[in-house]
């Protein structure tokens, strides 16, 4: 086999790099070629050894994974359990599913207020209750009894007037809940509700069944008239809830946004409130509703 001078090889390092060359055993200087099969072979074999180290190595995790995979199967149900759901596009999107899925009842929770716009909510709620009502599917709405006094909700509900569809409404709610049959729940988990959770654990929607269930025993039958008479002590049932708020250290926005109303009608009741228990000041206002006893009136009910 012919050989070549080292120095001539330095153009190509490529060559020695591959072991296409090997320095010739009798003189230092010069290079002979290699077979390229058997230099193929050289680079090709730590390559090999360490696939196989690797093959073996993902053989012996999913041999130690195996029963933990077992486990999970067992223990993870046909649904998610949880879902966060980012956005109104996709809220709504798996609200229309679970709407379309329903077959006997849809339980709401609807607090006044919000960023978005009353009459565009109540269409959206129009377009998913309408068909439901056809269907058959009975429909309990709790609002706040703020809602009496918008002509829009008013409006929406004379559209559903059958004994399927029922609406109630109390004071004070905290937030928005729906819940389709006692399969799947949704609740709002941000402020500006662009974030919501789908909820499909059997135990929680049970367990959120009996809180709509324990507001709704509490609530006003909408046909029922305006709860809000006065009372012998002067002290309307508005302004009752309002002190009750008031003394919990609520602030004047924490206390309208509870009860569905706007900051400048929050404040007229708090007025009429202390011009009727004579007082000067806010911190006068909640001494005097501790000690006027209007708070009582809850547990005599």
């Amino acid at each position: 086999m012919g050989r070549i001078a080292r120095s001539d090889a330095d153009a190509a390092p490529c060559l020695m790099e591959f072991a296409l060359l090997h320095p010739d055993p009798d003189d230092p200087n010069w290079l002979r070629p290699v077979p390229p099969s058997v230099a193929l072979a050289h680079r090709l074999n730590p390559i090999e050894r360490k696939i196989t180290e690797q093959r073996r190595q993902s053989i012996a995790l999913a041999e130690a994974f195996e029963p933990f995979m077992a486990l999970g199967v067992q223990d993870t149900a046909p649904n998610h359990a949880l879902t966060v759901l980012e956005g109104l596009d996709r809220i709504n999107a798996a609200l229309d599913l679970a709407t379309e899925q329903c077959q006997n009842e849809v339980l709401s929770v609807q607090p006044s207020g919000g960023s978005r716009s009353p009459e565009k909510r109540l269409l959206e709620a129009l377009e998913r209750d309408k068909p439901l009502i056809e269907r058959g599917v009975r429909i309990r709405t709790l609002y706040q009894h703020t809602a009496r006094y918008n002509p829009e909700r008013l409006a929406y509900v004379d559209q559903f007037t059958n004994g399927k569809v029922e609406y109630r409404t109390i004071d004070e709610l905290v937030e928005r809940l729906i819940v389709c049959d006692d399969t799947v729940a949704f609740i709002p988990i941000r402020e500006d509700r662009q974030v919501a959770l789908e909820v499909r654990h059997p135990g929680l929607v049970r367990y959120l069944i009996k809180v709509f269930e324990f507001i709704w025993d509490r609530a006003v039958p909408l046909s029922a008239g305006a709860p809000y008479g006065t009372a012998a002590d002067g002290i309307t049932e508005i302004q009752h809830s309002i002190a009750k708020l008031l003394i919990e250290g609520h602030v004047d926005e924490a206390i309208a946004r509870r009860l569905g109303m706007n900051v400048r009608t929050c404040r007229a009741h708090i007025a009429k409130l202390a011009t009727a228990l004579g007082s000067g000041s806010r911190a006068q206002l909640g001494y005097l509703i501790a000690q006027s006893g209007i708070l009582d009136r809850e547990d005599e009910g």
